[in-house]
């Protein structure tokens, strides 16, 4: 935009005084109807034109004129870049929840089948299966988890629901050793944040919002649930987002911002430390914004620079400043996966430490078990030694 002012200064003969608000924001409406920031200078003719570059909206249009778009953008949700990171709970994600409430069922059912299988058996065939209740309850379990057992239904109904529940057994534990072998050793990075549903869904990252500007504005206004919540629970403010980016790339806040001035963002990281830490979410928050320079009403200046500008976007001066600015940022634009340079990575400790948590819980659970079995014997043996 300063090359701009200075292409206007020379083409249209004047000279200007650069004036910064008193407040330093883009400018939105009080309950009054007057106007903060840059657009309020504009709407009190205290300046001639503003360059910003805004984003044209219908609020604004109304208390200045606006010149030929300079750009198309459009507004997106900009976070701390997602990195690979290990997952205590790893070892479960490879079926959903429902998945696993499912199998949950099927054993239960499995197991009461069983159970009234070989009681209804016993009763036919007038024969006797000791402890045939947790006989039947462990059969299905050791059969889930790919465990041998001694014991077996002595008649045919209880052997084809054994048959059965084998085969069930082996497809889903095949399954699931697969595919979790292959999420523990390829590495995958999740990408918690990709909308603003997702964004007020969590409550691990806070978010802000540019100061006087017109997403500010934007979300004020919104009547619906998402886009109402984004505003209700704003952590703060920031001045603007080329200030915020460090704090963004640190993973403070989310942010709502321009989607060039988050490459411009993106392109200084790139530069600067040789990695990405800045990630733009997929789903844009406000598509096609018209980005142009404000005027105050009736300025004689506008039709001069209306065709000053289309004649700069004509012969792609334009186009080829802005990429000038955000021309390091091809890798920073690549999903986080392509961040990960080896196809296999070693499991350490926190990857592991799920199922050993498990076996530490069934050890306890087991011993407890066992305690409250052995009971009766103590009590037994300590009694026959008294006189």
């Amino acid at each position: 935009m300063a090359d701009l002012l200075q292409i206007f200064s020379q083409m249209l003969k004047f000279d200007y005084e650069l004036v910064r608000p008193l407040d330093r924001v883009w400018g939105t409406p009080d309950a009054n109807g007057s106007w903060s920031g840059l657009i309020g200078m504009l709407q009190r003719e205290e300046v001639e034109f503003a360059l910003g570059p805004f984003g044209v909206s219908p609020q604004r249009d109304a208390v200045c004129d606006f010149s030929e778009a300079v750009n198309t953008d459009s507004l997106n949700l900009i976070m701390v870049r997602p990195t690979l990171e290990s997952d205590m709970s790893g070892f479960v994600k490879p079926f959903s929840v429902e998945v696993w409430l499912l199998i949950l069922l099927t054993m239960i059912c499995t197991g009461t089948a069983m159970i009234c299988m070989v009681w209804a058996e016993d009763r036919i065939f007038n024969s006797r299966t000791e402890d045939f209740l947790s006989k039947a309850s462990m059969w299905v379990i050791k059969a889930l988890t790919q465990e041998g057992s001694e014991w077996m239904p002595m008649g045919d109904g209880g052997r084809l629901l054994v048959t059965t529940w084998l085969l069930a057994s082996l497809v889903f534990m095949s399954s699931y050793s697969g595919i979790l072998t292959a999420m523990l050793t390829v590495p995958r990075v999740t990408i918690p944040i990709d909308s603003l549903a997702d964004l007020v869904a969590q409550d691990d990252l806070p978010w802000r919002l540019e100061t006087g500007s017109m997403m500010f504005q934007y979300f004020k206004e919104a009547t619906d649930d998402v886009r109402k919540k984004v505003f209700d629970d704003l952590s703060g403010t920031f001045p603007d987002c080329w200030q915020a980016r460090e704090a963004i790339a640190g993973g403070e806040y989310a942010a709502v911002c321009d989607k060039t001035t988050i490459k411009k963002a993106m392109s200084w990281d790139f530069s600067t430390t040789g990695r990405c830490h800045l990630y733009i979410a997929r789903e844009p928050v406000y598509s096609n914004v018209f980005v142009a320079m404000a005027f105050r009403s009736s300025s004689s200046y506008l039709p001069r620079v209306n065709r000053v500008v289309q004649l700069m976007k004509e012969s792609g001066i334009l186009p080829k400043w802005v990429d000038e600015q955000t021309s390091n940022t091809s890798q920073c634009l690549l999903p986080p996966s392509s961040d990960v340079t080896n196809s296999i990575e070693a499991l350490n400790m926190e990857d592991l430490a799920g199922p050993f948590l498990i076996l530490v819980a069934g050890l306890i659970v087991s011993s407890i078990i066992f305690l409250f079995e052995s009971a009766p014997c103590w009590s037994r043996s300590g009694n026959s030694e008294q006189p």
